[in-house]
């Protein structure tokens, strides 16, 4: 329930406001870092990155600040936590149960309980951004490699795969527009 609540607290619809822009309404109409680099420039969209990349690594130890460290599993309460932040990010009980892709939060929890995976997460995303220029087909090869980095090199790997799974069908899910435009020739990218 925290990390759904911190999920859901939507940094890109709040920058945006400051700047007198209904996200939701530009753009790609995506609440997230990068319709708000698009639409409002790359100082919001990269404040939206960092706080987002935030949210994740919070809501994946918020329990080590409050709780006795022998009355808990760590992965396990992580695991709950950034799953719940990366739902609450994408379906904000703040915003209609409307939201960005998860991408930037996911990345921020991972930081926390699986840095070889997202170390490599990370790699395969900017070579996969720089080859393309796409966010989409970057974010979506990220996705990929989360399941299988977990498993063959993460320590708790049945934990590490099944949270990489789970968060790679998630980030997938929210990124069908987007594949349905890039099927269709019409995905939008940064221009090389």
């Amino acid at each position: 329930m925290v990390g759904y609540l911190l999920g859901s607290f939507n940094f890109a619809v709040h920058i945006a406001k400051f700047h007198r822009v209904d996200i939701f309404n530009e753009g790609s109409c995506n609440p997230g870092a990068t319709n708000v680099k698009r639409v409002i420039g790359a100082c919001a969209g990269n404040a939206v990155f960092v706080l987002d990349t935030l949210k994740g690594i919070i809501a994946s130890s918020w329990f080590l600040f409050v709780l006795e460290p022998e009355s808990y599993n760590f992965m396990l309460l992580g695991f709950f936590g950034l799953v719940g932040a990366v739902i609450g990010h994408s379906y904000s009980c703040f915003h209609r149960f409307r939201g960005g892709k998860g991408v930037a939060t996911t990345m921020g929890g991972l930081f926390v309980l699986m840095p070889i995976a997202l170390i490599i997460g990370i790699l395969a995303w900017l070579i996969s951004y720089y080859a393309t220029r796409v966010v989409a087909i970057a974010s979506l090869v990220f996705a990929l490699s989360l399941p299988l980095s977990a498993y063959f090199f993460e320590s708790s790997s049945n934990l590490s795969f099944v949270l990489g799974f789970l968060i790679a069908l998630l980030i997938i899910y929210r990124h069908l527009p987007n594949i349905k435009r890039l099927l269709h020739g019409g995905e939008n990218s940064f221009k090389k």
